[in-house]
């Protein structure tokens, strides 16, 4: 090998792995990560209505949905800036930092005084799960086995939707009418569930190692080596299994680089992957707007439409929840095995046409409040394996050295324009006496239509990935061969 050539059996080690204790822990450390999102999120949805009483805040409904959208916007600077510093300073250090974030800022938005505290603590928040997404993401796909890598990741990108059954449980306390509690004090200490949770998550994430795959390829070799040797240790003692050697041939050979300019990134976004990219970007914008603009509305449509008391919001969200959270799980394991393609195709329009089908019977007044969380929740079953599936996409698709940056950069592309459906829904549903079906209606088709182009993209552009090591899918950039054709084409 040549000067600063390193050889590695890093990648082959961590994929041969059996599942273990270890990728148990690393689970749930690092999942958490959607279940605070998710409890902040719905939290917000199911507050929204309380939040307009003029003993709490005194919002209106366009000033509910500002609020969710200075939110994900926060996520959006988060994930820029914080997936800029994990793919430089590594996985571990930003998962710990940004959790930190939300902790600090969530907790503080409990002693929001009004509309503008309100929204600066929640644009905060945002930052810290924004910043989760590009970390979090990137080590669990490079730390988890290849054969286990697609329904494992559907699975914890769901449990967003176990953030969301805590809140709703919670707040159907907290809310509700006939309970003990000052309505101003109800909303406020919902926003300390996200943070008690995390405190308890932090012991766990600072006992997990770094990405050997990131050390391997940061000229961090011989660290990358100890690590993959502790897990291989523990598997072998925990399992009562000797592990198969891996053989040479399996071995890639790299050049370790500490950063990668911004420009090789965008080289390698359009130049070298542009049909991935455009890929990545419909899959994160289409589901981004779907959920945002109804999600963040939810307890809007049940108050205005169907005459819900905000205390009793919860019960629906409850049911519309579970939908989502079982969706990639039952789902998860076909996108291992039918395959990525059909599985992501599939699930994007199957879930847009049957929004579309719901959005006309919800025009023509045939729906019940409880009629529409049917059909919302069986839709919504459909549509958070595919909205996982965008996530599990973005985070496998592009080389290592910028993975990080590659998921914060479509992620961002999604909330930015998702960020706005919570506002034009909320704008669309009005505080009108006797509000119009027909404008909401609109906003369902176009939603839906988004998710179907989006499934049609797939179908075009998708990589087929299961089962297939991440090196095999994108080549790392620091690797030899890249570098050789690199060179080659440069010179033409």
């Amino acid at each position: 090998m040549g000067p600063g050539i390193v050889r590695s059996l890093v990648p082959a080690r961590m994929d041969r792995l059996p599942w273990s204790p270890f990728h148990t822990r690393l689970v749930i450390a690092l999942g958490v990560a959607w279940v605070l999102d998710g409890l902040e999120i719905t939290i917000v949805s199911n507050v929204g209505a309380f939040l307009q009483r003029t003993d709490t805040l005194g919002l209106t409904s366009a000033e509910v949905g500002l609020s969710a959208t200075v939110y994900l916007i926060g996520q959006v600077v988060g994930a820029l800036f914080f997936g800029w510093l994990s793919d430089r300073m590594g996985r571990r250090r930003l998962f710990i930092l940004t959790l930190a974030v939300y902790l600090i800022a969530s907790g503080l938005t409990a002693f929001s005084w009004d509309l503008g505290s309100f929204l600066v603590l929640r644009f905060v928040a945002g930052t810290g799960i924004g910043g989760e997404y590009a970390a979090v993401n990137s080590a669990i796909d490079e730390m988890i086995p290849s054969k286990y890598r697609g329904h494992v990741d559907l699975a914890i990108n769901g449990t967003y939707w176990l953030g969301a059954l805590l809140a709703t449980s919670a707040t159907f306390f907290l809310l509700n009418p006939a309970g003990p509690l000052d309505p101003d004090w109800a909303w406020r200490l919902g926003f300390l569930i996200g943070p008690v949770l995390g405190i308890f998550i932090w012991g766990l994430r600072r006992h997990l190692p770094e990405s050997p795959r990131w050390l391997m390829t940061h000229g961090r070799e011989d660290e990358a080596e100890r690590v993959v040797t502790a897990i291989e240790k523990e598997v072998e003692r925990e399992d009562k299994l000797v592990l198969e050697s891996v053989p040479e041939s399996s071995a890639i050979e790299v050049v370790p680089q500490k950063q990668l300019p911004l420009v090789q990134v965008a080289r390698t976004l359009f130049r070298t992957y542009p049909g991935r990219s455009f890929l990545s970007a419909t899959l994160m914008i289409c589901q981004s707007f779907l959920y945002n603009a109804i999600f963040f509305t939810y307890a809007l449509v049940l108050t205005h439409f169907y005459d819900v008391e905000a205390g009793e919001v919860p019960k629906y969200m409850f049911a519309f929840a579970l939908g989502n959270l079982l969706g990639p799980i039952v789902l998860g394991r076909l996108f291992d095995t039918v395959g990525r393609r059909q599985m992501i195709s599939g699930t994007y329009i199957v879930s847009g046409t049957l929004l579309a089908f719901t959005g006309w019977l919800f025009e023509r007044g045939v729906l019940t409040a409880t009629t529409q969380t049917i059909m919302w929740s069986i839709i919504f079953f459909i549509a958070s394996a595919a909205a996982s599936s965008a996530y599990l996409t973005v985070s496998e698709i592009f080389p290592i050295e910028m993975r990080a940056q590659a998921i914060s950069l479509f992620f961002a592309m999604g909330q930015v324009v998702g960020s706005f459906g919570p506002t034009v829904f909320g704008a669309l549903i009005g505080d009108q006496a006797n509000p119009e079906p027909t404008r909401l209606f609109y906003g369902y088709l176009f939603a839906a239509g988004m998710m179907i182009f989006a499934g049609l993209v797939e179908l075009r552009f998708g990589v087929k990935a299961e089962r297939t090591a991440l090196e095999s899918i994108a080549e790392p950039l620091s690797s030899i061969e890249a570098k050789a054709r690199r060179l080659r084409s440069e010179e033409k």
